[in-house]
């Protein structure tokens, strides 16, 4: 059981922002007792990047994070970066390797990024408390005091780091947010980020094109994205709809480009160089055939191209390359990645991540109303935010 002496500080959440702060407070010579409400640490680590834990992003930069704050991450991301975290895994011979777009991943197990972190958790005797609920926390006289398990254990500092409500299967809450405006402090509207979008109305046609993928720009206001994406049983999914969501607001329109890197003109092209083929056969080369069949449908034309006027095809170019879609909600926490908002950046110092009008208390991670791309960049956050507020306490 924890000791009954004050702690230096007290970490509220072993995931990987909690982690990261626990080891690098402890190494630092700080009393640290982690807390989790899970019967083991790291939870999302382990289930991340299909079990292999994409664990950062080499191109990690402030733009490539949504906050009401757009220069708030910028101070922990440039003293804490990719290349950091690298050289902390290679300490530990972890072997891994690069995807596309600068994601790193384990070669391995997504184990040995929380068994790595679990060492350096261990090189600073950092204690830990597992698979007890927190049922009161306050503070007076310069400590905070946590009642856990029915029992109660003060420390110097707090540290909000339990994340936010993505994916509640693994246990995931709004607690952080609990607790900030129990202290006074403001949280940014949360919603589900990196998650797949549905359609209703008539949209549902798209539907039947479920297990269907190609590779789209999908764009939402002055944002786009170049990946694949995937129709599914209940609308779109897949890695550029995954990054667009985050950007998503209700009754807002999606546009997708399903022909990128096609030339302006080349429907028109096709049309004199193959006058007598099909129009569907010019999609089809172009898509996956029952995305084209459909796409077809829609757009009202087939036939020889050489019975179609040109206008009609640039305008089902122009439509091709900006194909409107409105979803009508997204598949929620259940299936989100992370959250968009959390404890508002205003409320906190981007230097040491902690909050300014409640001294010695802090919030790192997704608790935080920083949210990074997909592919590595919200852990890179996690890393990042979390030695910040490990460096302060």
């Amino acid at each position: 059981m924890p000791n009954p002496l004050p702690y230096d500080a007290i970490i509220l959440g072993a995931g990987a922002a909690g982690l990261m702060c626990a080891a690098t407070a402890g190494q630092r010579g700080r009393r640290v007792l982690l807390v989790d409400h899970a019967d083991a640490p790291g939870k999302k680590i382990v289930i991340s990047g299909g079990g292999r834990c994409n664990f950062t992003n080499m191109h990690s930069a402030p733009e490539r994070y949504i906050s009401a704050n757009p220069h708030f991450a910028k101070s922990a991301l440039g003293r804490y970066t990719a290349q950091d975290f690298l050289a902390l895994v290679e300490k530990h011979r972890i072997a891994w390797h690069e995807k596309t777009l600068g994601q790193l991943f384990c070669d391995g197990s997504a184990k040995q990024i929380v068994a790595m972190l679990l060492d350096e958790c261990d090189a600073g005797n950092v204690e830990h408390v597992l698979g007890q609920s927190i049922t009161a926390i306050d503070h007076a006289d310069g400590l905070f005091r946590v009642t856990l398990g029915g029992r109660d254990v003060s420390a110097t500092s707090l540290v909000l780091a339990t994340g936010g409500p993505s994916i509640p299967k693994m246990g995931a809450t709004g607690f952080a947010y609990d607790v900030a405006r129990q202290f006074g402090l403001k949280v940014v509207e949360p919603r589900p980020a990196l998650v797949p979008l549905t359609l209703g109305g008539d949209e549902t046609l798209f539907r039947e094109l479920s297990g269907v993928a190609t590779e789209v720009v999908a764009k939402c206001g002055k944002t786009a994205f170049r990946e694949a994406a995937l129709f599914t049983h209940r609308g779109l999914s897949g890695p550029a709809i995954l990054q667009i969501s985050s950007y998503w607001r209700s009754s807002e329109t999606v546009g997708i480009d399903f022909l990128p890197g096609h030339p302006p003109g080349w429907l028109t092209a096709a049309k004199r160089a193959k006058p007598r083929g099909q129009f569907g056969a010019a999609l089809a080369a172009a898509l996956p055939g029952r995305l084209a069949e459909t796409l077809g449908q829609r757009l009202e034309l087939s036939g020889e191209l050489h019975n179609i006027k040109d206008a009609m095809l640039i305008e089902a170019e122009r439509r091709l390359t900006d194909w409107r879609f409105t979803p009508n909600g997204t598949e929620g926490y259940a299936k989100a990645e992370v959250t968009v908002g959390g404890i508002s950046t205003a409320e906190l110092s981007s230097q040491t991540m902690q909050a300014k009008r409640v001294q010695n208390m802090y919030a790192i991670g997704e608790a935080v109303d920083v949210t990074g791309w997909l592919g590595g960049y919200n852990f890179q956050w996690a890393w990042a935010s979390g030695w910040a507020a490990g460096q302060s306490i």
